[in-house]
């Protein structure tokens, strides 16, 4: 138990070390290269020009670099390569035994990651240099519907996962409409990354997130997805060392969309596959998340119906914002928020493990 302990907190902590030496050197590039945009503001999904934000946020997107998520990702691929290398060189010392890289737990979520990062890469790099609007949502939304088709293809054909986990009545057998269930959770997750709109606010919230799915994990005895989850929460911390207002630079679509891709399979894989109720408790956990998804289909809803908004902005937290709440205020709530809710999610977890 001692050693198991140390290989889920010792990663963390070298995510974090490693996150907090790798910010001064992306942050040299970020600003000698001037990554922002050179334009400030952003258009509605209708194609208005969003005045609301652009009155609250404009200015600051012209002078905060973007992509500080290479921070959470890269501190995420450095510590898994310097552990996989201390066990492969010294496999008996306790370095060694530190790496939590396995075929059946953390390559899928690895991989997601990835996956993630490198697209939103892109679209931040489109982003700055061409259009200001970065790569199309619909190309997005394919690249993700091809990487969740094909996770959750290997999950049904593969692991032989068929099953949802419903509290209470046991696994609901679904057969290979796991695969479409898979898409849209991952689609639904993927949409909760516009919380990225106020400095600090979805650090602090993914931090919390992946801090629960640590614990549910590790009731489980999945403790390489414990200690993958583990050392997200460092490198994420790290990331908030230097996003707490004000912000050195913004997470933007390379951190989202690698956390918010990563988050979907590892609620997977702490559902049926594990005899767990990850799925279930995702709603819970990521209450925030939630919140911010249904606002927006709120004020889209709402808009083509009447005519008018129901917020004074989407998603939630702005509106909060445009009603007069200093943005730290929105953020330091969502963040106490964020660790009931994890705490929350964890005795749930807890307690159905015992019934």
């Amino acid at each position: 138990m001692d050693l198991t302990i140390l290989k889920i907190f010792i990663p963390a902590l070298m995510a974090f070390v490693i996150g907090m030496g790798l910010t001064p050197i992306l942050t040299h590039y970020l600003y000698k290269h001037k990554v922002w945009k050179t334009v400030g503001g952003k258009k509605t999904l209708s194609g208005r020009i969003a005045t609301e934000f652009n009155r609250l946020k404009g200015e600051g997107e012209t002078k905060t670099p973007r992509m500080g998520g290479i921070v959470i990702w890269g501190s995420v691929f450095l510590t898994v390569g310097v552990l996989s290398l201390a066990a492969t060189m010294w496999p008996d010392s306790l370095a060694g035994k530190l790496s939590f890289l396995s075929r059946s737990q953390t390559w899928i979520p690895l991989g997601a990651l990835a996956v993630g990062a490198f697209m939103g890469f892109l679209n931040d790099i489109y982003d700055v240099t061409h259009t200001q609007t970065g790569i199309r949502l619909r190309i997005r939304l394919l690249v993700i519907i091809a990487l969740a088709s094909a996770i959750g293809w290997w999950f049904y054909a593969k692991l032989g996962v068929t099953a949802i986990s419903i509290p209470f009545f046991g696994p609901w057998e679904i057969g290979w409409i796991i695969i479409p269930f898979f898409l849209l959770l991952s689609l639904a997750v993927y949409a909760s990354g516009v919380i990225d709109g106020i400095d600090g606010l979805s650090g602090g919230v993914f931090a919390a997130i992946f801090s629960a799915y640590t614990g549910i994990a590790f009731i489980q005895m999945q403790y390489d997805v414990a200690a993958f989850s583990a050392t997200v929460v460092g490198a994420i911390l790290a990331f908030l060392w230097f996003n707490i207002p004000p912000a050195r630079f913004y997470m933007t679509e390379t951190g989202t969309m690698a956390l918010t891709l990563t988050l979907a399979v590892v609620a997977l894989m702490t559902d049926a596959v594990a005899d767990g109720y990850g799925i279930a408790l995702l709603p819970v956990v990521a209450a925030p998340l939630v919140a911010t998804v249904v606002s927006n289909i709120i004020q889209v809803t709402y808009r083509k119906r009447t005519g008018e908004k129901f917020f004074r902005i989407a998603p939630l937290h702005h509106h909060f914002e445009a009603i007069g709440w200093p943005s730290h205020k929105v953020t330091m709530r969502y963040w106490v928020i964020s660790m009931m809710c994890a705490l929350l999610g964890l005795v749930l977890s807890a307690l159905l493990s015992l019934s």
